[in-house]
């Protein structure tokens, strides 16, 4: 027995169904990774060896990636990916590890949070607490506030504050983040889960003020559809749409094919022309330590059954 099925047995079950077939392998891939990754994370560690690591883990097991593999520490709470020749090590820091693996249009995303500085312990066990209660709930029917309120009163009774303007999604095929957003707080929202929707459920806590803005750090970005008008920015534009669509990619990955000026300068026109989104590193806006915890999951009549 796993380590999640512990946790969440009585609650959720792993699926079987062979109409979720995609989403369970994505969903047992991803939990792997994540565990992989676990492993690797200790001070001195190199961020960019981690990140590739997971990676290389997941393509040599038959997956592509749903999004760069991220690695938020301290007060950034997400969209933290090494750049290629990164040198930050892992320090005495609140790791937050967030994976997704892709196949066939299925998409899995789990995360969790690695205190290795020793005194946020209580911090991280909030955020697994939360999710815990809010997953114990989940049902056809239940609103997504009322998920919210849930993870709101369990984080703060341990003392600490939600991240409001960050929370879970609904997954579809071939699109991350669908349907619903699902809050870490009580915001009144009425919307109902419906019985066989995919959804993360994902908690961020904070011991600051429980808000994020975007940072000034980018290493992550998603093209739209369209082609830039210079020649060379095409190249990489095509490059691009044939090795990963629709989906975010990091900058280091387009590194292994082209020179960095080459990158930089196609990446600006195509922003310029309104053909691609930037994904900043988030920061909680008080500078407060940050804590995640996510599984993905099917929506069941009576209760869920967990894929991560």
């Amino acid at each position: 027995m796993s380590s999640t099925e512990k946790v969440f047995k009585g609650s959720c079950d792993f699926m079987d169904e062979p109409d979720y077939k995609g989403y369970e392998e994505v969903g047992k891939a991803t939990r792997s990774a994540l565990e992989y990754g676990r492993g690797l994370i200790k001070e001195g560690a190199r961020l960019v060896d981690v990140a590739e690591r997971i990676e290389k883990y997941l393509n040599e097991n038959g997956f592509d990636l749903a999004f760069p593999v991220n690695i938020s520490l301290d007060d950034d709470a997400a969209h933290y990916t090494p750049m290629k020749d990164d040198t930050k090590v892992f320090g005495r820091n609140v790791v937050k590890l967030d994976v997704g693996a892709r196949r066939n249009g299925y998409l899995g995303d789990s995360a969790l949070t690695i205190d290795l500085s020793g005194e946020y312990g209580a911090l991280v066990e909030s955020s697994e607490e939360a999710v815990k209660e809010a997953i114990s709930l989940v049902k056809a029917g239940l609103s997504v506030g009322e998920i919210g309120k849930a993870v709101e009163e369990v984080v703060r009774k341990r003392g600490f504050n939600p991240i409001r303007n960050l929370g879970g999604h609904g997954i579809t095929k071939e699109e991350l983040h669908a349907n619903v957003f699902i809050p870490n707080y009580d915001n009144g929202d009425k919307t109902k889960l419906e019985e066989g929707e995919v959804i993360a459920i994902e908690v961020f806590v904070t011991t600051g003020e429980g808000y994020v803005k975007d940072g000034d750090y980018v290493q992550i970005f998603k093209k739209f559809p369209g082609m830039p008008k210079s020649h060379f920015a095409r190249e990489v534009a095509s490059f691009i749409d044939s090795n990963y669509r629709i989906y975010p990619f990091a900058m280091r990955w387009l590194l292994s094919k082209f020179d960095e000026f080459k990158v930089r300068a196609s990446l600006n026109e195509l922003a310029r022309q309104n053909l691609l989104e930037a994904y900043p590193v988030l920061v909680e806006r008080s500078k407060g330590i940050v804590a995640q915890t996510e599984y993905e999951m099917i929506v069941e009549k009576d209760s869920c059954r967990l894929i991560t």
